[in-house]
């Protein structure tokens, strides 16, 4: 027998929404477009309004701008060919219509009016030259960060699991260690740095700690919480069939847990971060924590926005890389319909 297709989460909403005018949707395109209009707003302002303070190279400005727009334009005609990758677009455009518009007002308080007062805050386009000047060092400096990001993160997301898993199964393995989560729970993992720093025999090796510690605190509790939370029906109708123990935990709490785990591993990347930047700023050999001190130090705060800039690219795409693993492994949740 000939299988149907399923109807995905946008398709539903389209059904179940009420069809629109032509005029609606003339609307909608005109919409996905003004990201451009804002565009042109900001380069007559960027091009034709005299600078108060210099501009070199104000190019690079324009050029990285205009790399974004053409991205956003084969999302647009990506929209125009797909109905529900057009919603997506529809929905976005405002965004980036705000965000262009936020950049322009930026740049007219620095290089435009002297408003905010240089060197303090340097334009867009004086940061865009920073991270291209110095971009040997900004990719050493990101390189390590990143390796000891996910060392401390995998390091603590895999003991956070086991520990949630046993603590959340085994009343008598939670009798002990429930007191030291709790005790521990309370303290910020960055409240340990200068012990650990003395304890440890590197700088590395004592960020690692500092940053595993943070993420196994939420994974356990996460993770304790999801099993401890699996409908007691759904184990006995597992013993009822022949599951064992190990059965029980990896063929039913476990993914019944699911989403509590990963909502965990959410909450220990945010932590991961934060500690990744406290330990980087306090002692560390090298990374953009490291760097973006040292360049705060020397005064040359183009630079050290440049990192701040590499530092939020770097934590979206690792929070983006998450939710699409998430939405993966929970797409049971998305409510398909055969």
């Amino acid at each position: 027998m000939e299988s149907k297709r399923q109807l995905t989460r946008e398709e539903l909403l389209e059904m179940e929404s009420a069809p629109k005018t032509k005029m609606q949707h003339m609307l909608d395109v005109v919409i996905c477009f003004c990201p451009y209009f804002a565009a042109i707003i900001m380069f007559l302002v960027y091009y034709l309004m005299p600078d108060a303070v210099q501009n070199f190279n104000p190019h690079v400005f324009t050029i990285v701008v205009c790399f974004f727009l053409a991205l956003y334009l084969i999302m647009v005609v990506r929209g125009l060919l797909n109905k529900s990758y057009f919603a997506k677009v529809r929905h976005k455009a405002p965004l980036y219509s705000v965000i262009i518009l936020v950049i322009m007002l930026y740049d007219f308080l620095t290089v435009k009016t002297g408003i905010l007062k240089q060197p303090f805050f340097p334009c867009v386009n004086t940061i865009l030259c920073a991270i291209i000047d110095d971009r040997a060092l900004l990719l050493k400096s990101t390189l390590y960060s990143l390796r000891l990001l996910f060392t401390g993160y995998f390091i603590g997301a895999i003991l956070g699991l086991i520990t949630g898993v046993a603590c959340g199964y085994s009343k008598r393995i939670n009798y002990w260690v429930s007191p030291i989560i709790k005790m521990l729970g309370p303290i910020p993992s960055t409240t340990w740095i200068p012990i650990i720093m003395v304890l440890v025999s590197s700088l590395f090796k004592g960020s690692v700690f500092i940053i595993a510690l943070g993420v196994w605190f939420a994974l356990t509790i996460a993770s304790s919480t999801g099993i401890q939370n699996v409908d007691k029906a759904y184990l006995e109708a597992a013993r009822t069939l022949g599951a064992k123990g190990h059965q029980l935990v990896f063929r039913v709490a476990i993914p019944h847990a699911m989403p509590n785990i990963l909502q965990g591993m959410t909450q220990g990347m945010s932590s991961a971060c934060t500690a990744l930047l406290v330990a980087e700023m306090m002692g560390a050999e090298a990374g953009l924590g490291w760097y973006i001190q040292w360049q705060k130090s020397w005064a040359i705060y183009s630079k050290m926005y440049a990192a701040i800039v590499l530092i939020c690219l770097i934590f979206t795409a690792v929070t983006f890389i998450l939710n699409v693993i998430k939405r993966i492994v929970l797409r049971w949740q998305e409510g398909v319909v055969k």
